[in-house]
């Protein structure tokens, strides 16, 4: 693991920039930016047109490591080029932001109010690629619907077995139970999961470390006992459909939490923009998340 990605990713201030939209949420993410379906004829035109639309955002000047701590890849966005350079090493090299990989394969049926991770049975392999290519780290996303003991505990215990994995292959895993913002028992849920996140993390080995992606808590500062964990190099908060200034002023109220938002930050840029409307949208996207993030 790069010893400089970890004091960053411990100690800077920012947010982690979410980039990792997948095939089931690539036509809504590009008809946001403008870009209807009928402008498309296949699912690799598809793929070409987000990958336009984020390599815009990366090379922007309105994009660097002074407000954006890290971003999270689509695997076939790793597997591209920013400016000419290989994904995660432009992130890097010429923007100071540490590069993440998203390395699940979506979500199983949902059983005990709960939506587990499907399996990644090709996981090592892809790991030893990833660490190959200068990922630093990876994420995972589950999701919880309802506040059901059973299946929360299932969840964490599945994110915390796989986050061993990804651990042992020398990268860093963001672990992501989300809770969804329109469950009705959405305090009770987050009350069970942070019940359930300090199990496993104590039962971590010594000296070993994750970081948190979770759904900002309904009760401010609910998170304060997972942020100084010292098994936590991080706690971050997804914007789980919330605009861009909800997101902000719900973030701003737990501090030590920091930004890792997908929707929220790319919501009002378009393909349409001229560079320099383009670029004074983002900044501008940018710096709020920034200010919340450092609350």
């Amino acid at each position: 693991m790069n010893q400089e990605q970890l004091d960053k990713m411990a100690k800077g201030k920012g947010f982690i920039a979410a980039l990792d939209q997948s095939g089931g949420s690539t036509p809504k993410a590009l008809r946001l930016y403008g870009i209807e379906e009928s402008s498309y004829g296949s699912e690799a035109q598809m793929f070409d047109l987000v990958h336009a639309m984020r390599e815009r955002i990366v090379t922007s000047p309105a994009f660097t490591g002074q407000r954006v701590l890290g971003a999270i890849l689509f695997e076939m966005t790793m597997d591209r080029q920013f400016g000419g350079m290989a994904a995660a090493d432009y992130l890097w090299r010429k923007k100071q932001v540490v590069p993440f990989l998203k390395v699940d394969k979506g979500l199983a049926a949902e059983a005990d109010g709960v939506q587990l991770m499907k399996p990644m049975p090709g996981l090592d392999a892809l790991l030893e690629r990833a660490a190959a290519k200068g990922i630093f780290g990876t994420k995972m996303r589950s999701v919880i619907n309802g506040a059901n003991a059973k299946g929360i505990d299932a969840v964490a215990a599945q994110q915390f077995e796989v986050g061993k994995q990804i651990l042992a292959a020398g990268l860093m895993p963001i672990i992501e139970p989300e809770v969804n913002i329109k469950a009705a028992d959405k305090k009770e849920a987050e009350s069970l999961l942070k019940t359930a996140l300090l199990r496993q993390l104590d039962a971590l080995a010594h000296g070993q470390q994750v970081m948190l992606k979770l759904t900002i808590p309904s009760v401010p500062g609910f998170y304060a006992e997972l942020v100084r964990h010292p098994r936590i190099l991080r706690v971050v908060a997804l914007s789980g459909g919330y605009s861009r200034d909800e997101s902000n002023a719900l973030l701003a109220q737990n501090p030590g939490v920091i930004a890792s938002f997908s929707r929220a930050l790319t919501e009002g840029l378009t393909a349409q923009q001229s560079d320099a409307e383009f670029n004074a949208a983002l900044d501008q996207s940018v710096e709020s998340i920034y200010q919340a993030s450092i609350t």
